[in-house]
C-alpha cells in the first residue's frame, strides 16, 4: 500500500514537474522570440537607414556625373561651333582666292593673246624687212649670214691665231719649267753614291808564304776552293795579295769570306775548305736578309712579306749594266716618292712600287720570262696591292701605263739609270755573256755545276759521276762547245773543261 502510494506520489510529482517544465520552456521561448524579433526589427531599421544613405549618395553621385557630362557636352558643342566658324572662314577665303585666281587667269589669257598677236606682227614685219633687204642686196638670208661670218672670220683670223700661238707657247714653257723644277728638286733631294761593281776582288795576305798554302799540294786546295765557289783564284806576283775573279758578286763574296777565314785559321786543306765555304754561304745569306731589311726600314715600309724582303736583299749582289740593283731600286723609290709628293699623289704606293720594280731580277736566272713578268708573278703570289703592281709593271713600257703613279715609276727609273756614272753597258753585256755560257752547260742532263772563269775564256763543268761515266765526258764537252758556237757571239775562243770526280766517304767509329 505504501509502495503504491509512493508510486502515485512520484507519478504526480513527475506530472506536475512536466507541466511546470513545459510552461517554463514556453515562457523562455516566448522571451527569446521577443528578443529575436526586437533584434530583427532593429536590424531592418538599420538596413533601411543604410539603404537610404546609399541611395542618397548614389543620387548625389548621379547628379554630379550628370552635371559633369552636361559640362563636357557643352564644351564639345562650343568646340564644334568654333570649328564650324573657322571652316566657314576658310571656305570664304577659298572662295575669294578662287575668284582672284579666275580673275588673274583671265588677265593672263588676255595678255597671252596680246603677246601672240604682237609676236605674229613682229614675225610679219621681220619677213617684210628680210624681203626688202634681199631685194636691196640681191642676197638671201643664208647667203648674207655666210658672208657676214666669213668677213668676221677673215678679220679676226690673224688675231685668233696669234692668241692661240701665244697661249700654247706660254703654257708649254710653264709646263716645261714646272716639270724641270720638280725633277731637279727630286734629284737634289737624293744623293746616293754611285759605287761601280767590278768583277774582281782582292784579298790581302799576311805574307807571301800563305800563297803556297792556298795553292796546296799539286793545287788541291785552290782547285777545291774554285770548284766550291765557282770563281777563279789568281795567285800572281802581286805581293801579299791574291785576286778573286768572277762575274757573280755573290760567289766572289763567298770566296772572299771563306779565304779570309781559312787564312786566319791557318788550316787550309780540302775538308776544312768545304766547311768554311758552307759557313761563308750562311753568312752571305744573313747579309742578304739584312740588306733587304735595311732597305725596307730606310723607306719606313713594314707590311712586306719576309720572303719579299729576302728577295730584295738578293738584289744587293745583282747588277744592272754595272749599277747595283738594290741601290738602283732605292734610288727609284726615293725619286718616285719626291715626284709623287710634288704632284700630290700617293707617296707610299710609288715608294713601294719603286722598290719592287726590279724584284724579278733576284730570280731571273732561275725562272723563265722577263724580270717584269717574273716580278708581277712574285708580287701577286704574296698578295701585294694591285695599285703597286700596276705602277711597277710598265717601267719598261712592256705594259701600258694605267695610272700617274706608273708614269712616275718609269720616269724615276730612267733618271736613276741615266745619272752620270750610274751604268756601264759593256760590263753588263760581258756579265750577260758569262751567264749565258753557264746556262748552256747547266741545261744539259747530268751537269751539277758550271762556272765561267778567265773572263769568259774558260768554262769549267762538273758532272754527276753517277749519271755520266768517263766515256760520255768527251761527248758532253763536245756538245757544250758546239752549242756555244751556235748560240753565242764571243771574241777569240772558249776552253770547255768537263770534270768528273768520284768521292768515297767512310767513317771509322
Amino acid at each position: 500500500m505504501g509502495q503504491i502510494t509512493l508510486a502515485l506520489l512520484g507519478l504526480a510529482v513527475l506530472t506536475v514537474g512536466s507541466i511546470l517544465g513545459y510552461y517554463t520552456r514556453q515562457s523562455v521561448a516566448r522571451k527569446r522570440a521577443d528578443v529575436i524579433e526586437l533584434k530583427l526589427k532593429n536590424r531592418i531599421l538599420e538596413t533601411k537607414k543604410e539603404a537610404e544613405e546609399i541611395k542618397a549618395k548614389a543620387e548625389e553621385k548621379s547628379s554630379q556625373l550628370i552635371e559633369k557630362v552636361n559640362k563636357e557636352i557643352e564644351e564639345q558643342r562650343r568646340e564644334i561651333f568654333q570649328a564650324e566658324r573657322l571652316l566657314m572662314k576658310k571656305e570664304n577665303l577659298l572662295g575669294q582666292k578662287q575668284s582672284q585666281f579666275e580673275s588673274k587667269e583671265k588677265d593672263f589669257t588676255d595678255r597671252l593673246t596680246k603677246l601672240r598677236k604682237i609676236k605674229e606682227n613682229l614675225a610679219s614685219l621681220e619677213r617684210e624687212t628680210e624681203e626688202k633687204l634681199e631685194k636691196i642686196s640681191n642676197l638671201s638670208k643664208e647667203e648674207a649670214k655666210k658672208e657676214l661670218l666669213l668677213n668676221v672670220e677673215m678679220q679676226s683670223q690673224k688675231e685668233i691665231l696669234e692668241r692661240i700661238r701665244k697661249l700654247e707657247t706660254e703654257g708649254s714653257e710653264k709646263y716645261q719649267e714646272k716639270a724641270k723644277e720638280i725633277l731637279a728638286l727630286s734629284i737634289q733631294r737624293l744623293a746616293l753614291s754611285q759605287a761601280q761593281e767590278i768583277t774582281t776582288t782582292t784579298v790581302n795576305l799576311p805574307s807571301d808564304e800563305v800563297k803556297g798554302r792556298i795553292i796546296g799540294k799539286e793545287g788541291r786546295n785552290i782547285k777545291t776552293l774554285e770548284k766550291l765557289t765557282g770563281v777563279e783564284i789568281i795567285v800572281d806576283d802581286t805581293p801579299e795579295a791574291v785576286v778573286i775573279s768572277g762575274f757573280d758578286p755573290v760567289r766572289r763574296h763567298i770566296a772572299k769570306n771563306a779565304l779570309e777565314k781559312l787564312i786566319k785559321d791557318g788550316r787550309i786543306q780540302p775538308a776544312r775548305i768545304e766547311k768554311t765555304v758552307e759557313e761563308a754561304e750562311e753568312e752571305i745569306t744573313n747579309q742578304i736578309k739584312q740588306a733587304g731589311e735595311k732597305a725596307v726600314y730606310d723607306l719606313g715600309i713594314i707590311d712586306f712579306d719576309p720572303k719579299i724582303v729576302q728577295l730584295l736583299g738578293r738584289l744587293y749582289f745583282r747588277t744592272s749594266y754595272g749599277q747595283n740593283a738594290l741601290m738602283h731600286s732605292l734610288e727609284v723609290a726615293y725619286l718616285a716618292g719626291s715626284l709623287a709628293a710634288e704632284l700630290g699623289l700617293n707617296v707610299k704606293v710609288v715608294q713601294k712600287a719603286g722598290l719592287l720594280h726590279d724584284i724579278g731580277k733576284a730570280v731571273d736566272h732561275q725562272v723563265q720570262g722577263t724580270h717584269v713578268d717574273i716580278g708581277i708573278r712574285i708580287l701577286e703570289k704574296f698578295n701585294v696591292g694591285k695599285e703597286i703592281i700596276a705602277a711597277m709593271k710598265s717601267h719598261h713600257e712592256e705594259y701600258a701605263n694605267e695610272s700617274l703613279e706608273a708614269i712616275i715609276i718609269q720616269t724615276a727609273d730612267q733618271i736613276s739609270g741615266a745619272r752620270p756614272g750610274a751604268r756601264k753597258d759593256n760590263l753588263e753585256n760581258y756579265i750577260k755573256r758569262l751567264e749565258e755560257l753557264e746556262q748552256i752547260a747547266t741545261s744539259l742532263p747530268g751537269i751539277e755545276k758550271a762556272y765561267a772563269i778567265q773572263a769568259g775564256r774558260e768554262l769549267r763543268v762538273f758532272v754527276n759521276a753517277q749519271k755520266i761515266d768517263d766515256f760520255e765526258l768527251k761527248k758532253t764537252a763536245k756538245e757544250i762547245a758546239s752549242r756555244i758556237q751556235e748560240e753565242l757571239k764571243y771574241p777569240g775562243e772558249i776552253k770547255v773543261i768537263v770534270i768528273r770526280e768520284n768521292r768515297i766517304v767512310e767513317y771509322a767509329r
